[in-house]
């Protein structure tokens, strides 16, 4: 599901090198998502202006803009590029949305999703996380983005319905919570599965729920809730 890095190797470069690093996202965006299928004008558009070295640890920042997932703390990971524009696309965002991400991680998801909609809801399960992501995306001017920090499986109730949902954590079935809080010709990209993982793209419709599922992927699992429910949920 990774794919490659560029052969060509990069200099290392330093959180101050502004015009390094602008050409480095510049051929993140080239490289990565518009030589594949990632082709939405507005969600490129985006992922050029977000800073994805301000979102990695200190000592990553020469790593930011290649073609792979990054360590954070406490086990997690800040997605690949590829998959962050991939997801977004799957969206089909207009821009008038509200948006609900469950697993806040760094912020760069929230910070992309940001760019290109009215309203940010996300919610991560880690405090430390959840207080990290919130100090970044407030130094970088983001206003639009509410952080909370508790379990993603039940949602944002108080803020629901949404127009989009977005899961960067995998559980082994679709939570049902999430399901309920989507409105009526919504979408949700979630990655579904434990040891094989695959991204589902949900829409609610006047006749139910659709599923479709996409590509491969590997996340890290879902926790709280969703480690202790064994059972398929909405199905």
């Amino acid at each position: 599901m990774f794919s490659s890095r560029s052969e060509e190797p990069q200099k290392a470069i330093s959180a101050g090198n502004e015009g390094q690093l602008l050409q480095l996202r510049e051929r993140m965006v080239h490289e990565q998502l518009e030589n594949r299928d990632v082709k939405d004008p507005r969600v490129l558009a985006a992922m050029r202006k977000v800073p994805r070295h301000e979102f990695v640890p200190s000592d990553l920042v020469n790593a930011a803009y290649e073609d792979n997932p990054l360590p954070l703390i406490l086990g997690q990971t800040i997605s690949q590029p590829y998959i962050v524009g991939y997801m977004t696309q799957a969206l089909t965002l207009r821009g008038d949305e509200r948006v609900l991400e469950i697993g806040t991680g760094s912020g760069y998801q929230a910070a992309v999703l940001a760019e290109l909609v009215s309203e940010v809801y996300t919610i991560e399960i880690l405090p430390e996380l959840a207080s990290h992501a919130k100090a970044t995306l407030d130094a970088l001017g983001y206003k639009n983005i509410h952080v909370r920090c508790g379990d993603g499986y039940i949602g944002w109730p108080d803020a629901a319905p949404f127009d989009r949902i977005i899961v960067t954590a995998a559980p082994t079935h679709i939570p049902q919570p999430l399901v309920d809080q989507l409105k009526p010709g919504g979408k949700m990209i979630i990655p579904v599965g434990q040891l094989e993982q695959e991204l589902v793209l949900v829409e609610k419709t006047d006749k139910g729920i659709s599923r479709r599922s996409t590509i491969p992927v590997r996340f890290v699992p879902m926790t709280g809730r969703a480690a202790e429910r064994k059972v398929t949920s909405g199905k």
